[in-house]
């Protein structure tokens, strides 16, 4: 059997993560779950990893693609900014408040995520030193 060139590899990991996301999308659409679709599908995905059920390998380049270039999502974000310049002269400083403690609440549940990840790697039990 042809082995994949490293390009086709990151497209089909790309869309492995796509197709993983718009299930969670799914699912939340179908249950009503409170959260967004693509926390679902972090969190299957994490499952996945952490049982052994999805090797690393399997999604590495594409998830390092997507991280690389992260910076080309936020696009829309600036060209909404430009378009509603009157709600942030009105709304601005509220906006701004919740974009940065919504960025602090992200950067700590992603700090004690990967604390707990290392705690069970290490062999700890799943606690992790920030506790």
């Amino acid at each position: 059997m042809k082995r994949l060139t490293p390009l086709a590899t990151r497209i089909l990991q790309v869309l492995a993560l796509i197709a993983v996301w718009w299930a969670g999308d799914a699912l939340v659409q179908r249950t009503g779950l409170p959260v967004p679709g693509g926390v679902v599908g972090l969190f299957a995905v994490l499952a996945l990893l952490l049982s052994g059920w999805l090797p690393l390998a399997r999604i590495d380049r594409g998830a390092k693609w997507l991280l690389a270039d992260m910076l080309v999502f936020f696009i829309p974000a600036v060209v909404a900014i430009v378009r509603y310049q009157d709600l942030l002269k009105t709304e601005g400083v509220k906006l701004m408040v919740v974009i940065v403690l919504g960025n602090a609440c992200v950067m700590l549940v992603t700090a004690l995520t990967v604390e707990w990840v290392a705690g069970r790697r290490r062999g700890m039990g799943g606690e992790g030193s920030a506790s």
